[in-house]
């Protein structure tokens, strides 16, 4: 009896199966074919592709160099070099930035960077191509 009862268990067990791979055959496919649709590719905008610094026509951003980012930074993908000048009109001291490197190739994309940024100056762009030969090419200086 327990051999008729093990037979009809698993034979309802295949036609559940069978039922679940026949849905999914008829559902439409979400793949993407990559090389061939890269013109019609939407990223969203969620999404982490390399950071970068926005600049304004006249090529300032809006960096304070106060170093936020690179103390956020777990992986110490963010290096700020600043120096201290004079402002002309007040006479104080103020901190300038001279170099915002980012290296691309240590980055884990956890956005406390973006987030600890208190002026916004650095955001995650959507741009995703980043195949290079050498790892030197992901060091990336984003102040221009």
């Amino acid at each position: 009896m327990s051999y008729i009862k093990g037979l009809f268990h698993g034979l309802g067990t295949l036609a559940t199966g069978m039922k679940v791979t026949l849905r999914e055959f008829f559902t439409p496919k979400v793949t993407e074919q990559y090389p061939e649709n890269r013109a019609t590719l939407k990223m969203y905008d969620r999404f982490c592709g390399e950071l970068t610094m926005p600049h304004d026509a006249e090529g300032h951003n809006k960096c304070i160099a106060c170093g936020l980012c690179q103390t956020n930074c777990p992986n110490g993908t963010i290096r700020l070099t600043t120096e201290m000048v004079t402002d002309p009109e007040t006479g104080k001291k103020k901190k300038r930035l001279v170099r915002y490197e980012y290296d691309l190739g240590s980055c884990m994309f956890c956005h406390l960077c973006v987030n600890g940024c208190p002026t916004g100056a650095i955001r995650f762009s959507t741009k995703f191509e980043h195949a290079v030969f050498t790892r030197e090419k992901l060091v990336k200086q984003l102040n221009r």
